[in-house]
């Protein structure tokens, strides 16, 4: 997802299954400097013990009574323990955070958090801080649901020596409702967008103005992202899904994009969809055709089959209106004169549609709209010259010679 975005990473991967070694370090160094140890305390101990808290109306939380214990207790010498981070019970944590402002949070609030499994396994809030400080991370970015483990961490990476990095902790995210969107309320995967037809830098533009803006500003570049973004600029509250917002960038970058690079993400759908490209128009002339009618690439690439493939069948609407009796003569003039062009360009098509209305004194739409129908299924389609010689001479002849069998039959039926 983040590569089809566009954004790639500058080193790594790094797997954590691969540095189990650097964790073990960092604990056995907690616990000779004193700022861990180790905990005995069962399941079944634990689980009494945050029930008698509650039954007092207290806080449940681990009452630290394996603080001073330095060897195992008679009944435990077989049991595996878990490594607990030392809490300082004194004093208070203070986070200057780019988006909430300062938060003090006391450590009092805090109980000694398990950093080792009795497996010896790390747990999450230990290996992320070595992580963070061994990648040379300087600020942490994240959602305002990890706020939790932030004092937590912090603690841990004075108890290293190590040095603060900033936070920025981002309002959440919410459905079209209200609703804080996640994966089990159906919180997107970044490659259904792309499924849907959406443009990465369509999408990125959106995410990047959810609780960030700069004056009016819409529409950004990337560099214009980099250039502009400010952390101390997010705002404080939760942003909203909009559907339609991102359905508007995604036809502005459709219609104003290098027609290359659009056709280059028309590809993967077109081939999403089993439309062989390979006898037919280039796909850069689709995107310069289609742009201004397709809100996503799939309706592009859905719009565009008829220029890749015949159809089976006429629109039954678009038929009904226009392939009548009426529409018999002007088709079989431009048949005829189709026939006898060899330069297939849109110019010298369009003019024989002309010169076909003028000759018959029927209006553009009698003739041109009869034959939009004819060569393409339906009754939408660019502009008649652009559809005529994307579709190509061998293809609009056959389909033109189609429509006046059809209306043939039509007419022999009534």
């Amino acid at each position: 997802g983040m590569q089809w975005l566009g954004l790639n990473h500058d080193e790594g991967p790094f797997y954590q299954s691969e540095r189990m070694d650097r964790y073990k370090e960092v604990i056995q160094k907690l616990l000779d400097d004193g700022h861990a140890y180790k905990c005995y305390c069962s399941r079944e101990e634990l689980d009494a013990m945050r029930e008698a808290q509650m039954a007092n109306k207290e806080k449940a939380r681990y009452d630290r009574r394996c603080r001073a214990v330095t060897v195992p207790p008679a009944d435990k010498v077989d049991v595996e323990p878990v490594i607990r981070f030392k809490t300082s019970i004194d004093g208070d944590v203070v986070i200057n955070d780019h988006v909430k402002g300062q938060i003090v949070i006391s450590n009092k609030e805090l109980d000694d958090l398990i950093i080792a499994r009795g497996d010896g396994t790390p747990t999450y809030n230990l290996v992320v801080v070595i992580d963070d400080l061994d990648m040379g991370m300087t600020h942490i970015i994240r959602g305002d649901d990890h706020l939790n483990n932030t004092p937590r961490q912090i603690n841990i990476l004075k108890a290293m020596g190590a040095p603060i990095p900033e936070y920025a902790h981002l309002p959440m995210i919410l459905d079209e409702k209200g609703a804080k969107l996640s994966k089990r309320h159906g919180a997107a995967n970044l490659l259904n967008y792309r499924e849907q037809g959406y443009l990465p830098e369509a999408l990125l533009n959106y995410l990047v103005r959810l609780g960030w803006s700069h004056g009016d500003q819409e529409i950004f570049s990337i560099d214009e992202m980099i250039e502009l973004f400010d952390l101390d600029d997010i705002n404080k509250s939760a942003s909203s899904i909009n559907p339609d917002k991102l359905l508007w960038l995604n036809q502005h970058y459709i219609k104003e994009g290098d027609p290359e690079h659009v056709a280059g993400h028309l590809a993967w759908h077109m081939k999403n969809q089993g439309i062989n490209t390979d006898n037919g128009p280039a796909l850069t002339d689709i995107v310069k055709a289609l742009s201004e009618r397709s809100k996503t690439l799939v309706e592009m690439a859905q719009s565009s089959r008829y220029f890749f493939e015949d159809f089976a069948e006429f629109d039954e609407k678009a038929a009904k209106k226009n392939l009548k009796a009426a529409a018999l003569e002007p088709l079989q003039k431009m048949l005829e004169r189709f026939s006898a062009v060899s330069d297939w360009k849109g110019e010298a098509l369009h003019q024989i549609v002309l010169d076909v209305a003028d000759e018959l004194e029927l209006k553009l739409g009698k003739v041109a709209q009869p034959l939009r129908v004819a060569v393409t299924g339906a009754g939408m389609s660019p502009s008649i010259d652009i559809t005529l010689e994307l579709i190509g001479r061998e293809r609009c002849l056959s389909r033109i010679n189609k429509a006046i069998d059809y209306i043939n039959n039509r007419v022999a039926a009534q």
